[in-house]
């Protein structure tokens, strides 16, 4: 019969989470420094949270970032929390038994205007 390859398993749940180089505190200095609020946005006031969603993959890339919820009537804001995750460095992999396997991450990211 046909011979299917199986794709790698995205898990949800891991032994080791994905982790941000140097970690969450790093991360959030990451996110302030390379987010640029949307000069739209500032104008019209407009603040709140995107959440997103991204697969860490085994070797630490991410790939399929996602808006759950985006920042209500600032897709500005959805489009540029997505530009800022897929700029940032490789990450260390999800482990399970040892090994570096996929997995999902859910970061929100606040839009609040200083």
């Amino acid at each position: 019969g046909p011979t299917e390859t199986a794709q790698p398993e995205i898990f949800t749940i891991v032994e080791e989470p994905a982790e941000f180089p140097g970690g969450i505190a790093e991360m959030q200095k990451f996110i302030q420094k390379n987010l640029q609020y949307p000069s739209m946005a500032r104008e019209a006031g407009l603040s709140g949270k995107c959440f997103l969603k991204f697969v860490v993959n085994e070797g630490g890339s991410i790939s399929n970032v996602e808006i759950l919820k985006g920042v209500p009537g600032c897709q500005d804001c959805d489009k540029e929390a997505i530009r800022v995750v897929k700029s940032m460095p490789a990450w260390k992999a999800a482990k399970m038994t040892g090994k570096s396997v996929k997995c999902y991450f859910n970061l929100p990211i606040s839009f609040r205007i200083q």
